[in-house]
């Protein structure tokens, strides 16, 4: 017979087999139950009605499920997580229908793609600029947290010499420019549930950091987040607006950090970003998105502490 124990989650006990995890224990026993919810990330959440009891949910690991849009519920009734399967890769056309200054060397792009791409936060895909090579990218949200179904919002370098495509941002790009779209790829994209979780991001590596903290806000608001963000220079911390939206929602724990001394405002920090990553613990969860050796660094510290770590690369020039 397999050992057992007894866990209390949302007020009710919860017992829970050798090999279980705490997730699997709740959603088996109902305390917990899928649900539908924002901008089409893959997610649990709490429900106020139980789910089926066991039947077979010790046989096998749950599917992951999907979040799409929120469903219109009648009053007092939950919202409902629906159970997909992980997306496919697939293929889509689109035109640049935007191109934004969002600080002095980054730049916001839209794309308006023909059909919905399913993707989740952090997930990245490959972009084809007509007359250029194959970049990967990381969709986002605008800075004040909007996008719409058929638009991948992207962060760019601005003029860059390492790539010829934020080079040509602005002049042989220009609005309407066709570009393929390839996705999703990677694997550092936003899993819900787990300890505290981490998201550290340089430069334009804030981009999927932002996607994956604006969906985990409304999934898991009670879940404690810090988010680190650093560059080289201070002007370009250009993602004010967002984080400022994250400590209105209740994220405490945010940190600056800028390598040049230049015009650093008195809550931006010296670098490195490491440095501001004391205190890992093994129940942590760590996303960090941004160039090789920012990111490797972060490896390395996860990797002592025991913690999980979800690398998100961005290219050169990106």
């Amino acid at each position: 017979m397999s050992a057992r124990c007894s866990l209390v989650v949302n007020g009710k006990a919860v017992r829970v087999s050798t090999g279980d995890t705490p997730l699997e224990a709740a959603l088996a026993d109902g305390v917990i139950a899928p649900t539908t919810g924002l901008h089409g990330s893959h997610l649990l959440g709490q429900g106020s009605n139980p789910s089926p009891r066991r039947a077979q949910a010790r046989l096998h690991r749950a599917e992951p499920v999907k979040l799409s849009s929120l469903r219109p519920s009648k009053a007092g009734e939950s919202l409902v997580f629906a159970e997909v399967k992980p997306a496919a890769q697939a293929r889509r056309v689109g035109t640049v229908t935007q191109i934004a200054p969002l600080g002095a060397h980054v730049i916001e792009v839209v794309v308006t793609i023909t059909r919905r791409l399913d993707l989740e936060p952090g997930h990245q895909v490959t972009a084809t600029f007509e007359g250029f090579e194959p970049i990967d990218v990381s969709p986002t949200l605008r800075l004040d947290g909007t996008t719409e179904l058929n638009e991948l919002v992207f962060h760019l370098r601005l003029g860059h010499a390492c790539n010829a495509v934020t080079h040509a941002l602005g002049e042989e790009i220009l609005l309407g420019h066709p570009v393929k779209i390839k996705g999703p790829v990677g694997r550092g994209y936003y899993r819900p549930g787990g300890g505290r979780l981490l998201l550290v991001g340089r430069e334009t590596g804030f981009a999927p950091i932002w996607s994956i903290a604006r969906a985990a806000r409304y999934i898991e608001p009670n879940r404690e987040i810090v988010v680190v963000i650093g560059a080289s220079d201070p002007l370009d911390l250009y993602m004010r607006p967002s984080l400022d939206w994250l400590k209105a929602t209740g994220v405490s724990r945010i940190t600056l950090v800028a390598d040049r001394m230049r015009q650093r405002p008195p809550d931006v920090r010296p670098g490195p970003l490491t440095a501001h990553l004391s205190g890992l613990k093994t129940t942590d969860v760590v996303h960090v998105a941004g160039d090789t050796s920012t990111v490797g660094a972060v490896e390395v510290l996860a990797a002592g502490a025991g913690a999980r770590c979800y690398p998100i690369l961005i290219p050169p020039g990106l």
